[in-house]
């Protein structure tokens, strides 16, 4: 029997875990969502866990698993497996990640960023099928991407390439990124700004048919809010999504500029907005690239979906 992957796709809010063919294909897997507010040995041992409940479950060994690959949200240093820095979990800041699950298995052990994770699932099993160049950009709670330059992973000197949600493209917004600079992407096109967005355009005295309490608070607005406001042709949230798509468009501008790829893959949480959300980026792209686009570039949707993390993981082992 063909060994195969284990994959591990640490979260902010979810972590999931699962056996994977060497064909990309899912085996078996388990999601948890108790490991938020937990710290880095505490995960380490819940990750441990599943994957041996994975394997008694499927009355495996551990000898029938070529190795154990792991995403990580934030920045990894690939070569010695350590996680530097993240804004979604507690602690991990130079934490032996790799080491410390490695510790309580005979088989390989790999990490590294979930982007990364993510663009080489596309590469293997989805958007990026016959491509030996794709630049994945991953927008959720956060922005990041994954390079894959001729066929290989693209990973920097340190290990945190593909960086995209911290590229400045408004300097002069007043929205300030979880890194303490103003006008980053992720400032102004993730998750984590679509609060400080809906609370502006509502000062601007843009108004809403969503219904809200008096004492809503701004912090609960997130992708699924701003759905339902799309879903009812609400004006706010439509003007919300073309505001985040068109920063989205400005940042697959400065990729095109900077890689010049054939194929640039959008995935994460928010392009669950559809059509009206991905025809204002490639609007957004087509207006500042205008005659500077001299052979073909796709700008394709994701097809991995909600996945793709726990795949990629497991098939960075192939890499």
């Amino acid at each position: 029997m063909e060994k195969l992957l284990c994959g591990v796709d640490l979260g902010g809010t979810k972590l999931s875990v699962g056996l994977v063919s060497t064909n990309g294909r899912i085996h078996d897997k388990i999601i948890v969502y108790d490991h938020v507010g937990k710290n880095e040995f505490m995960i380490v041992e819940q990750i441990a866990g599943l994957i041996n409940q994975l394997i008694v479950q499927n009355e495996l060994s551990e000898s029938d698993l070529r190795g154990i690959g792991m995403g990580f949200p934030g920045h990894v240093r690939y070569r010695d497996g350590h996680t530097l820095t993240t804004s979604n979990l507690k602690g991990f800041k130079n934490f032996p990640l790799r080491q410390a699950v490695a510790d309580h298995f005979k088989i390989p052990v790999l990490l590294d960023n979930d982007a990364n994770a993510q663009a080489f699932c596309e590469y293997k099993f989805g958007a990026g099928i016959g491509y030996d160049t794709v630049i994945f950009l991953t927008i959720s709670t956060g922005i990041g991407a994954g390079i894959i330059l001729n066929n290989k992973l693209y990973r920097g000197i340190t290990g945190t390439a593909g960086e995209f949600g911290h590229t400045i493209v408004n300097s002069d917004n007043n929205q300030y990124c979880t890194c303490g600079n103003e006008g980053c992407l992720m400032a102004c096109a993730c998750g984590l700004a679509l609060p400080y967005l809906f609370k502006k355009k509502t000062e601007q005295g843009l108004k809403t048919k969503l219904r809200l309490p008096d004492d809503f608070d701004y912090k609960q607005v997130d992708g699924k809010l701003i759905m339902k406001g799309l879903e009812i042709d609400d004006p706010l949230s439509k003007a919300i999504i073309q505001e985040c798509a068109d920063y989205i468009g400005i940042a697959v501008y400065n990729i095109f500029q900077v890689f010049n790829p054939p194929l640039i893959i959008l995935g994460g949480g928010l392009t669950s907005w559809g059509e009206t959300y991905l025809t204002r980026v490639r609007k957004k792209f087509h207006e500042l690239a205008r005659d500077m686009i001299f052979d073909k570039i796709e700008i394709v949707e994701s097809v991995a979906g909600s996945d793709a993390g726990l795949i990629g993981a497991a098939a960075l082992l192939l890499e």
